[in-house]
């Protein structure tokens, strides 16, 4: 990331405020809601890719050295259907180690990813891949190849 990414970063959140809650340096069109209820792994800096949308109201923990690709959704609670004002509580996203999250995708409340999931572009995750080690894709999300296969030579 160049300089202008850091100055850009300056002006959006300490003059004109947007993400202002922020501790980490995030790209001028993503937004972050809730970053307290962010837990980050070691190289990790959720919204520093374009058009992010994070909503942590329920938590989200992101393992050490995960990827976040461009204009990718992670939303940790929804609302209520019959009223918009009220949220409903549930347990954390969890993004395991090493995983990467492909443009477009969206990975929704209480999901859990093992270490080393790849999630595809524009893949819809609504359940949980515990086990990690796997390249998913779709919606809803599947398995598509595991990372234990030998690979062809």
């Amino acid at each position: 990331m160049g300089i202008s990414f850091y100055l850009l970063d300056y002006i959006f959140r300490k003059i004109c405020r947007q993400n202002a809650g922020v501790t980490w340096a995030v790209h001028h069109t993503s937004r972050i809601i809730f970053p307290d209820n962010i837990s980050r792994g070691l190289g990790v800096y959720p919204g520093d890719s374009m058009g992010n949308y994070i909503q942590a109201r329920n938590g989200i923990i992101l393992g050490d050295y995960t990827n976040i690709g461009p204009n990718v959704g992670i939303i940790s609670s929804n609302h209520d259907v019959f009223d918009n004002s009220k949220f409903i509580k549930g347990l954390p996203i969890v993004i395991g180690k090493h995983c990467w999250i492909g443009m477009g995708a969206v990975i929704l409340p209480e999901v859990v990813l093992g270490d080393y999931t790849i999630v595809g572009a524009n893949a819809v995750v609504t359940k949980s891949f515990t086990q990690g080690h796997c390249i998913i894709a779709g919606n809803p999300a599947v398995i598509i190849k595991s990372l234990h296969e030998t690979p062809s030579l």
